[in-house]
């Protein structure tokens, strides 16, 4: 498996350079047929080729800036909502649309692993969503923060202006990667009967299954799947990347004692406010990018900001 997944990221890269070859090609042969006999038609279609060897090597150019350990990998995207009571589970609920959204447009696959439904008004406290593709984590990553939205509330009888947050936590998909040892000892499995939407095979077995990783207390739940073989392995799935998530932050800290440079993260600390009254507009705090097109930019079109902060943290670095 492992050899299969190395063969198909050199394809990513070696797909694109075949297509710039190729269209190389046809452009020199242009040039030469022109050196001879001026063509309208063929000069069209040469500048038609070298517009997209621009194109595509501005792509390969980006692709190169993830360069992370793990960029390449499938994402683990957990949406949890924050401060803000009903309108803070309605906006998790807005932001998984969102990213399931972004990642159709790039053709990648999502599935939803787990979900806390939100209160009788709709929404969500949680989810744990599944996105595989290339570079899948490498972009995703450029998400991990806070988002702040500020609008009229619809669930404010006065229609006064609420403001709600949720956080984005995007994992890499490990697999096998790495080692994190998940020993059954150390787990505690409870089963328990599913609830919310699914039919009468989710609501009447106890299918449901919360894994708790007794050293560390981390606790994840499943409840989404058919059978609880399905939530068993997809439960030890999201607690493993935790683990590793858990790992990863003990080395972060300790970099940042070492570098006097760690940064507090709080709800304070918004990445990124979508604001829809008094004014219309999506502004990133990180590299100062805006737009007016909040509707779009809900429906997915969020790519142009990942690529944004993706190439000013790559200068930083």
């Amino acid at each position: 498996m492992k050899t299969i997944e190395e063969n198909k990221q050199v394809q990513g890269w070696l797909d694109p350079i075949r297509v710039l070859e190729s269209k190389l090609d046809n452009v020199n042969i242009a040039i030469e047929l022109l050196e001879s006999d001026s063509d309208e038609e063929l000069l069209n279609e040469s500048a038609d080729n070298l517009s997209a060897i621009d194109g595509k090597l501005d792509r390969l150019e980006f692709i190169q800036m993830l360069s992370g350990p793990h960029d390449r990998n499938d994402a683990i995207l957990t949406i949890r909502s924050g401060a803000g009571g009903q309108d803070s589970q309605d906006w998790a609920e807005m932001l998984m649309r969102m990213y399931i959204y972004w990642a159709e447009k790039q053709n990648f696959d999502v599935e939803i692993l787990s979900l806390s439904e939100g209160g009788t008004e709709g929404g969500i406290r949680e989810a744990t969503l599944t996105v595989k593709g290339p570079w899948a984590y490498g972009y995703l990553r450029a998400e991990a923060g806070i988002h702040r939205l500020v609008r009229k509330s619809p669930f404010d009888q006065n229609h006064r202006r609420h403001t709600s947050f949720a956080s984005i936590s995007p994992l890499p998909d490990i697999e096998d990667e790495i080692e994190i040892e998940l020993n059954d000892d150390d787990i505690r499995v409870d089963t328990f009967r599913a609830s919310g939407a699914g039919g009468q095979h989710v609501n009447k077995t106890d299918s449901a299954v919360r894994m708790t990783h007794i050293p560390t207390g981390i606790a994840v739940t499943c409840q989404n799947q058919r059978s609880q073989f399905r939530n068993r392995e997809v439960a030890r799935k999201i607690l493993r990347a935790r683990l590793y998530e858990l790992e990863e932050e003990k080395r972060r800290e300790e970099k940042a004692k070492l570098e006097k440079t760690k940064k507090d993260v709080s709800w304070g600390n918004q990445i990124r406010s979508y604001v829809m009254h008094p004014y219309r507009m999506v502004k990133d705090h990180r590299t100062g990018i805006e737009t007016s097109s909040i509707d779009d930019f809900l429906s997915g079109e969020i790519q142009e900001f990942i690529e944004e902060y993706l190439r000013k943290s790559s200068k930083n670095e």
